[in-house]
Order: C-alpha cells, then sequence, then structure tokens
C-alpha cells in the first residue's frame, strides 16, 4: 500500500464524537474495524477507562496494527484536565525517546546511501567530538551512540538540556567532553540520550541538510505522517495538541508547561498522533518497504538495515518483578539494540520503546512474527496505565489468559511509593533538627560552577533566605531550607517538577565553601534529574564580576 494510500484508509476509520459526548469523557471511536477485534478487546473501551481512572490519565490514544491494517485508532478523555475537547485519533502528544527509532532508522538510511558506516568512528563525521576519556573519544562508532553502553551513568549530562535550557544542540554535544564517565566504555547498559542528540548531528553531516529536514522529507512525507512535529517549537496554530500533566509534590494532578527539547531532538523531540505513529509501526512490521511503484518495493531502509537495528547490541539485566502479580511480564532475554528495547513475551520476541516526558509518557510496542504493533500515548507521567493496556492487546491477539494488568501495575505503584515513603522516614530519623548551619547565610551565598553544566547561583532573597537557581534554565529556581548541619533542601518554585533536592556544602578548614553537591530527595524523582552528577565549586569574585549574565532560557 502506497503512503497515500494509507492516509486514506486511516482517515476512514474515525467518526466525529459531540461535545456532549466528550464533557462525559466517553471515547473517542472509530468506525468498525475490519477484521473484528479479538474477544479480549470486546471491552477494550472500559477497560481504558477503568486504567484511566485507577492511575489518573486525563486522555489516552490508542492504535493497533494487526497484518498491515490498522484495526483500532482510538482516544479517550480529554487533551487538558478542566476542558472539553476530547483527545481523538489525531491528537498529538510527546513520545520523548520514541524518537529515539527514528533517529536510529535514519542513519540506517544514511548507511544504506554508502554516506556512512554504522562502525564509522564518530570523530570521522565530527572531528571535534570529545568524551572524557581520550581512548572513547577514539574508538566511539556510530553504532555506539545509539546502544547506551559508552560509559557514562544512568542520564548523565541530562540537566543539559532537561527540564528545558538554552544550550544549542551543539553545544550539549560538546560538553560531553567534562561529563565523567562512572563506567567502562561497552562494559555494561546505561541509558542515555546526550548520545542521541550528537547522532542528529551525524544525520545533519552525513546528509548536508538538518536534522528536521531530514525528517520531513525522507521519513514523514513518505509515509504520510502529516501530523508529526519536529518539536514543541514545531508545533502550529490550531494542532489538535494535549497538554502534560504531572502530580505535584506527587500527589495533585496539575496541568505541566508545555516543553521544547530543539537542543536533544534526536534523543527525544517529536510530537505524533496515533494515526501517525500507526504508519510508523507499519513500516517497522513491513521491513521497511511503505510501498511500490512500478512493480518496485519502495524503502526507507532496507532489510538488513532493519535486521540489525532489532539485534541486540548490549544486553541488559532482567529485574525480578516489583510485584507478584508481574510474574507473567517477566522476560527470559533482554537487550538493547539500536533504538529499540529487545525482549521477549510469552516466548515471543518483542520490539518495543517507551518515552518520557514532563507529564506525558508513552510506549511503542511491535511482535513482529504476529505483524502486530501497538502504541499507547498518555498525558500523564505514570507509566503502569500504557503498560496495562499494551499488555491487555498483546494478550489478546496472542490468546494468552485473560490478566487485570491495571490491577497489577495498580499494586507496583503502590510499593514504589511505600518505598518512598520509607526512604524519607529514614532521613527524617537521621536528621540533627538541633544542628544549626556552620556559617551565616551569606556565607554560602554565590556563584558555582560544575565543568559541564556550567553556573549555578545562591541567592539572598526576602526573609533572610536562600534561593537557588540554575543559570540555564528558568525552571530550576526555588528556595533553600536548612536540614541539618551544612546541608539544606530546595523545593522548586515549580512544584510539578517532582526534583526537590538536598545540597550538601564541604568547607574548608578555613571555614570557607570548598564544593556544593546536590542529590534528589525522592527515589520517584526522574533519573534525567541527575544532581548527583554536578561537582560545583565557588566561582572567584573577579571571575564572577566579568562572567556574563545567564541567557534567558528559550520559551516553548
Amino acid at each position: 500500500m502506497r503512503a497515500t494510500d494509507w492516509k486514506a484508509h486511516g482517515a476512514g476509520l474515525l467518526i466525529c464524537v459531540s461535545a456532549a459526548a466528550a464533557a462525559a469523557q466517553t471515547p473517542v471511536n472509530t468506525a468498525a474495524a475490519e477484521p473484528p477485534l479479538p474477544e479480549q478487546l470486546r471491552d477494550f473501551d472500559a477497560y481504558v477507562e477503568s486504567v484511566r481512572k485507577q492511575f489518573e490519565v486525563p486522555g489516552i490514544a490508542v492504535a493497533i496494527v494487526k497484518d498491515g491494517r490498522v484495526v483500532l485508532e482510538r482516544g479517550y478523555g480529554v487533551r487538558e484536565l478542566g476542558k472539553s475537547e476530547p483527545v481523538d485519533a489525531h491528537t498529538l502528544f510527546a513520545i520523548a525517546s520514541n524518537t529515539k527509532a527514528f533517529t536510529s532508522a535514519s542513519l540506517s538510511m544514511l548507511a544504506d546511501e554508502g554516506k556512512l558506516g554504522l562502525d564509522d568512528r564518530v570523530i570521522d563525521h565530527l572531528p571535534w567530538f570529545r568524551m572524557a576519556d581520550p581512548y572513547v573519544t577514539g574508538e566511539m562508532r556510530v553504532r555506539d551512540l545509539l546502544a547506551h553502553r559508552s560509559g557514562l551513568g544512568l542520564g548523565a549530562g541530562d540537566l543539559l538540556y532537561w527540564p528545558g535550557t538554552d544550550y544549542s544542540n551543539e553545544e550539549v554535544a560538546r560538553r560531553l567532553a567534562e561529563v565523567p564517565l562512572s563506567g567502562g566504555f561497552r562494559g555494561q547498559y546505561a541509558y542515555d540520550n546526550i548520545l542521541y542528540g550528537v547522532a542528529q548531528l551525524v544525520v545533519e553531516k552525513a546528509s548536508g541538510r538538518s536534522y528536521r529536514e531530514f525528517l520531513d522529507q525522507r521519513i514523514f512525507k513518505p509515509l504520510g505522517m502529516d501530523e508529526t512535529r519536529y518539536n514543541a517549537d514545531a508545533l502550529r496554530v490550531g494542532d489538535n495538541v494535549a497538554s502534560g500533566h504531572a502530580k505535584a509534590d506527587f500527589k495533585i494532578l496539575q496541568t505541566a508547561p508545555r516543553m521544547t527539547w530543539s537542543n536533544v531532538a534526536g534523543a527525544g523531540g517529536l510530537y505524533s498522533s496515533v494515526h501517525d505513529m500507526s504508519k510508523w509501526m507499519r513500516v517497522q512490521l513491513d521491513g521497511g518497504v511503505y510501498g511500490r511503484e512500478g512493480g518496485e518495493e519502495q524503502r526507507l531502509f532496507s532489510a538488513k538495515r532493519q535486521r540489525e537495528m532489532w539485534s541486540v547490541v548490549t544486553p541488559m539485566a532482567i529485574s525480578e518483578p516489583a510485584v507478584p502479580e508481574l510474574a507473567a511480564a517477566k522476560p527470559n532475554f533482554a537487550g538493547y539494540g539500536e533504538g529499540w528495547q529487545l525482549t521477549d513475551y510469552r516466548g515471543k520476541k518483542l520490539v518495543w520503546h517507551t518515552g518520557g516526558w514532563p507529564g506525558m509518557v508513552s510506549r511503542v510496542t511491535l511482535l513482529p512474527e504476529q505483524k502486530l504493533g501497538v502504541v499507547v500515548l498518555t498525558n500523564a507521567e505514570l507509566g503502569g496505565a500504557f503498560q496495562a493496556l499494551t499488555l491487555r492487546a498483546l494478550d489478546a491477539y496472542l490468546d494468552a489468559p485473560k490478566t487485570d494488568w491495571n490491577a497489577a501495575y495498580a499494586a507496583a505503584l503502590a510499593k514504589s511509593r511505600d518505598k518512598a515513603d520509607e526512604d524519607w522516614n529514614k532521613h527524617v530519623a537521621a536528621r540533627d533538627a538541633k544542628s544549626k548551619p556552620s556559617l551565616p547565610l551569606s556565607g554560602y551565598a554565590g556563584a558555582y560552577r560544575d565543568p559541564w553544566y556550567g553556573d549555578v547561583f545562591i541567592e539572598p532573597a526576602a526573609g533572610g533566605k536562600l534561593r537557588v537557581r540554575f543559570g540555564r534554565t528558568k525552571d530550576l529556581v526555588g528556595e533553600l531550607s536548612h536540614w541539618q548541619h551544612d546541608t539544606f533542601i530546595v523545593r522548586w518554585d515549580q512544584r510539578w517538577l517532582n526534583a526537590d533536592a538536598f545540597l550538601n556544602f564541604a568547607l574548608t578548614p578555613d571555614g570557607k565553601v570548598r564544593e556544593l553537591r546536590m542529590e534528589a530527595i525522592s527515589p520517584l524523582t526522574d533519573f534525567s534529574f541527575d544532581f548527583q552528577d554536578l561537582r560545583l565549586t565557588p566561582v572567584a569574585k573577579e571571575v564572577e564580576a566579568k562572567s556574563d549574565p545567564p541567557k534567558a532560557a528559550k520559551k516553548s
């Protein structure tokens, strides 16, 4: 089927929904799809609603592809809490790290054309590229950018773009030279985002065009993905777009500001709809073929390249299920390929990925042997919702026992919250609440600098308090309160961040601040708040005076 045929076929699946139905948060249904849905999915609408209620998700969109056809494409709930506009199959969500598969595919397309090789050294394409270790710099291959085996720690360097900074894509990549490696090169799996920003730059260098242009001309247009946007900056007036939601202080659901990752778009910048993502899943399940012209296949990438994208590059450890109810979901193997997670499910190979964005999470899942694809996009932050819906759909087509994954993931969530409470209670029990700071508060104020992030400012505020401000983002600003000794807590002004942190000041023998370290308080905080990797030291007053004032962060 040609890309234009796909578009027409998908559009024919939708029906209109009245404003009254939207206000009642009833599902945005499609017309009857052929072939009929399996028995386990006959109550799918009701199941989605139970998942939305359990995990407090304002809106969800789902699409299922089977044997080259879209068999379900629906929206449920609303785009934004407190408003009536419904989610439908065309509603745009941030797909976050599901973008990584597009970056991997872009490199594969260029490899098919002989413009690069996955075993090329990165410095052959970007001569200025540097890692913290000279050996890693020289040996880093293009494939290594995609496989999370660089030696960087989990989420290392993410504060260069998360939750939003004014650094450019190249500035983020150049600062990698100062991000410390915490593991052996190709020694173990540790998820990162920054190297996908480098991969984006390799695409641009090899193709001779911007990454946005490459995606638009080489992927979106051939597939008819007219509803997909490069990032939040590329959203258009009138776009049918969802707003993200987060629980402020892990308690109260509220709308999260729309953000952009234009400086690391190759890792997680795209917005898309399930209508468009169904086209992406179909080309994947068809081995890269998206149509025929004059009897010849039209391909995005070769079958050989897809086999390699879907082959394990980096083995991953298999954890025990968080709760017994999730035992059936435990894989027998796990690894990361080129932009895809690779596991098995009920004995069948699974190719999948998740995406996490401030206020939105999602999952794309492929069962290649069954020619089955499932995409779930949500506008809240709890992954249990997309997990429960995905596994319900997979079970239906594998004729597996009907399992209440909604209850299973709810139990896992409850356990994680209990553990977070226990962790906080340990901090409270260890606290010397009667202790005093070693210095007057003014002694902690000043500019501090980390080699890879840049400047962080501790500033006097009204009422004799201190505030902290990160120099390259408008989002990380908050008030300090004394915890014990020379340790303080920052509570960010934007409570939806859920990233409050300890700040610990180390002093010299002469009572001056030698170093400032940070770490997130809650184990529930997103790993991209990699405060623990900062090594902040005071900036000399004369240097501080000469420094340029921090730029205003780009607004999305």
